[in-house]
């Protein structure tokens, strides 16, 4: 499986399911049962606007820096496998912030298509602190699984800055090289955020992989970021376009039309 088969169609728009908090977090109420309905409606939504769906823990601030606990684990995979049982789209897993380990275990139980990962090489400051990359152990799993999971990688992820600035182009190359991953994504600075086209731009200009927008796609910033090869949408799809609201599905197939024009 590669990027291609999994999308077959151009331009593909991914839709994030922003989770409410699950048990553990300091936000979570104590009521699971919301925590699925929300979930499974959001994904009723993408599935009869988009092309993916990803499914992220985005509530559960302040994150872990690494490992995720056994509990965050439990309630992910519950949620992601009643979400791949329910759409005919792509599914993929993000463990907010940096557990691309039990992502690959989650999207493989689950039967979900792939991950995404904010920090998969390199080294970043992040609110976290300092956020190491972990390929070796991400992909050795997805050996050992033999799962067929695809990695989509942030190169220069957002709410975080690189230790040591090495510059975009040479870490989109060692991604793409020596990271091993099957698409990558480039975001601007937060959730929400407006990815700068020169960025866009030096990032597809040293690889040959797909590359997606991480955040910042909307119906008016369509026209400066349309050489991407996809989107992935969180923030624009709620109300009032604020990432804490839930999605309307009035904005969703507005975004969607508008994509569908560029292809």
């Amino acid at each position: 499986m590669n990027f291609q088969s999994l999308f077959p169609k151009s331009k593909p728009v991914i839709g994030v399911i922003h989770l409410q908090a699950l048990p553990g977090a300091p936000l979570y109420d104590g009521q699971l049962e919301k925590v699925y309905e929300q979930a499974l409606n959001e994904a009723a939504i993408f599935n009869r606007h988009v092309d993916g769906i990803i499914v992220e823990n985005f509530n559960d601030h302040p994150f872990y820096p690494k490992q995720v606990p056994a509990e965050t684990i439990a309630a992910m995979s519950i949620i992601c496998r009643e979400v791949v049982k329910q759409v005919n789209v792509p599914v993929g897993v993000n463990v907010l912030r940096n557990d691309a380990y039990a992502a690959m275990a989650i999207a493989t139980a689950a039967m979900a298509h792939f991950i995404r990962v904010n920090v998969h090489s390199n080294a970043v400051v992040a609110d976290q602190g300092i956020i190491q990359g972990r390929a070796f152990e991400t992909l050795r799993l997805r050996s050992t699984l033999k799962s067929k999971v695809l990695v989509f990688a942030d190169v220069g992820v957002k709410h975080a800055k690189a230790l040591a600035d090495r510059g975009l182009a040479i870490d989109t190359k060692d991604m793409t090289r020596r990271g091993m991953v099957d698409a990558l994504v480039v975001s601007g600075t937060g959730t929400g955020a407006a990815t700068s086209t020169t960025d866009l731009d030096l990032v597809q200009a040293n690889t040959h992989l797909p590359v997606l927008i991480g955040s910042g796609t909307r119906p008016d910033t369509l026209a400066e970021i349309k050489q991407a090869d996809g989107f992935i949408v969180g923030s624009y799809f709620k109300k009032d376009g604020k990432a804490m609201n839930e999605v309307e599905e009035g904005r969703v197939a507005e975004l969607k039309k508008h994509v569908l024009r560029l292809v």
